[in-house]
């Protein structure tokens, strides 16, 4: 007779490899829930997908937002999105960069990141045009996004 042994399901039993939890940056954020290899996908952040008038318009009528543009007509919105990357703050010397593919948007890690590390991205050009102050307090931050 053989003995099986009990296991948990993966999905149980795996670390997050990302969490989110309350930022110093801005907000809540996106935090590394294991050691992430550089050049390495994370993950991805789904999220309704609207047209880019749409996503406009919404940003000027939301005070936190989760829009990506993801080509010149078509945006995601991550607002409903149970994803952790939501969360993703900006960073002027980020740790990972997000990249479109086949229309969703993937996080890939830029060098090796620490276990509990905050995840952040260089939004590059946003809404905002330069008028946000900047948070995220690293060396040669730019002090707007």
């Amino acid at each position: 007779m053989s003995v099986r042994s009990k296991r948990t399901p993966a999905s149980r039993s795996a670390k997050p490899k990302v969490f989110s939890a309350p930022s110093k940056i801005d907000g809540m954020g996106a935090f590394a829930g294991v050691t992430l290899a550089p050049r390495k996908k994370i993950g991805e952040m789904g999220g309704e997908r609207i047209t880019v008038r749409t996503a406009q318009r919404r940003a000027k009528q939301q005070h936190r937002l989760y829009l990506v543009e993801l080509d010149e007509r078509w945006a995601i919105d991550g607002s409903s999105s149970d994803s952790p990357l939501k969360f993703v703050n900006h960073g002027c010397r980020p740790n990972i960069y997000l990249r479109v593919a086949s229309g969703r948007l993937e996080f890939y890690a830029l060098r090796r990141i620490s276990k509990g590390e905050e995840l952040t991205a260089n939004y590059g050009e946003t809404h905002h045009r330069g008028s946000l102050r900047c948070r995220c307090g690293t060396e040669g931050c730019v002090g707007f996004i």
